[in-house]
């Protein structure tokens, strides 16, 4: 293998681990915004360092600090305290190796050689996010029996009780898409959705498949532990079920594993119905015969929605009464100027990219980056819906999951794989 070889596994192993991490962060804040938005209040805004807040990042920061500095207490009452501290590491490790398949842009094709945009390569790429995901409830389960708590272990029974309810449907909703689209392989679905029905309509699963997606979508919310299936945590049922014994870096491991969770799951959702990877209208291919007529488009169109976006940071950084020398402007100021430098240089390597003989290799790079910003854009947009449903509807009851997913979710799912197969069948 060649230095590039390297560097380009390393960079893509690297994606694959770093990204969900970093955006546990930006997924707490966008929690605690989307619920300060939902219920008219104001959100995190207090704590900060030197007078900078970050609209509300700060708050993350100093959430990070108390939990590693907090004491880390292990029940004496605990008979197992190996499995006490194993669970939480089985939830976080689970839901970090599901991303690990998932392709983020399609394969770099360098010269002779050509690169698969996945940490682990895999054939098998949906198989392995199911048994990742069904694996994750074993720590939770866990959890709650070694706790040695009555409400520790109803919180685990709970979660078993849950997995029966919307691991089946699930799995029959992943049928009817693999019917459709004749294969495992993540990259292969995702390549499949860069066609076009009928020449104008994109070939995604949400347009192929409408029913299942919402079957996989439900099962999904269930599978992270969201409202309105946070049914292992209710609190104001079991006081906080299955980690109610933990604290400290073990009770930040379930909280961290949570958002991977629920980030690894808006990356597979959008993966197998929202086209992935790829831009509306806009093939690999495409793109890479079009690569500087989109540098132009984008060219035009950064300096805009920047001007907008600053535009947004302007009007909600300021006080609702005169205050001189308001800090808030101030630190919206420096922000506006950082983030206009930074479509500076955007803007001055789009330009080059117009005007300089590129070479083909060059081209592909672009349209991989922008590729990636495209899946991430349609991930960050996913998680938001998992923040709208949670801060609209209330917990279901323990009963209410059950007969959701055996009475209404199971048969519509089946009914979904005979229309499907029929459909394809008689298309084929």
């Amino acid at each position: 293998m060649s230095p590039l070889d390297y560097l380009l596994v390393a960079l893509r192993v690297a994606f694959g681990a770093f990204v969900p991490l970093c955006f546990v962060a930006v997924l707490v804040w966008m929690e605690r915004r989307g619920a300060a938005f939902f219920q008219d209040r104001a959100g995190p805004n207090r704590c900060n360092i030197f007078g900078f807040r970050a609209a509300g990042l700060i708050q993350n920061l100093s959430d990070a600090v108390k939990l590693v500095f907090k004491e880390d207490i292990v029940p004496g009452h605990i008979p197992h305290k190996f499995y006490f501290i194993l669970a939480p590491v089985l939830v976080f490790v689970t839901a970090l190796i599901s991303f690990s398949v998932i392709p983020f842009a399609d394969t770099l094709v360098l010269g002779e050689n050509s690169y698969v945009m996945q940490a682990i390569p895999l054939d098998i790429g949906i198989l392995w996010f199911l048994a990742c995901a069904g694996f994750s409830v074993y720590g939770i389960i866990l959890a709650g029996w070694s706790s040695h708590n009555k409400y520790g272990i109803l919180g685990g029974l709970r979660a078993a009780a849950q997995v029966i309810s919307y691991e089946i449907p699930m799995g029959l909703a992943l049928v009817s898409l693999l019917v459709v689209y004749g294969t495992v392989n993540l990259n292969e679905i995702a390549r499949f959705q860069g066609q076009l029905l009928f020449g104008m309509i994109p070939a995604w699963g949400v347009i192929l498949q409408p029913l299942g997606v919402i079957l996989f979508i439900v099962a999904a919310f269930a599978e992270t532990n969201r409202t309105p299936f946070d049914l292992a945590e209710g609190e104001s049922e079991i006081v906080a079920g299955y980690h109610v014994e933990y604290s400290s870096m073990k009770f930040a491991l379930f909280f961290m594993g949570e958002y991977v969770a629920m980030f690894v799951s808006s990356a597979i959702i959008i993966t197998l119905f929202f086209g992935g990877y790829q831009i509306p209208w806009l093939a690999t291919e495409t793109l890479v015969a079009y690569a500087k007529p989109v540098a132009l488009v984008l060219l035009v169109l950064l300096p805009v929605a920047n001007y907008f976006f600053t535009g947004w940071i302007r009007r909600n950084n300021t006080s609702h009464y005169y205050r001189p020398n308001d800090p808030r402007v101030r630190e919206a100021n420096i922000y506006i100027r950082c983030f206009w430098i930074l479509t500076g240089i955007v803007e001055i390597i789009l330009l080059g990219l117009l005007l300089a003989d590129t070479a083909p290799e060059t081209i592909r790079i672009f349209v991989a980056l922008l590729q990636m910003a495209t899946f991430l854009l349609k991930t960050v947009a996913m998680c938001f819906v998992y923040v709208w449903v949670r801060w609209t509807l209330p917990r279901f009851r323990y009963d209410q999951l059950q007969k959701l997913g055996w009475q209404t979710m199971l048969p519509l799912s089946l009914v979904n794989i005979f229309v499907t197969s029929a459909v394809v069948v008689a298309l084929s």
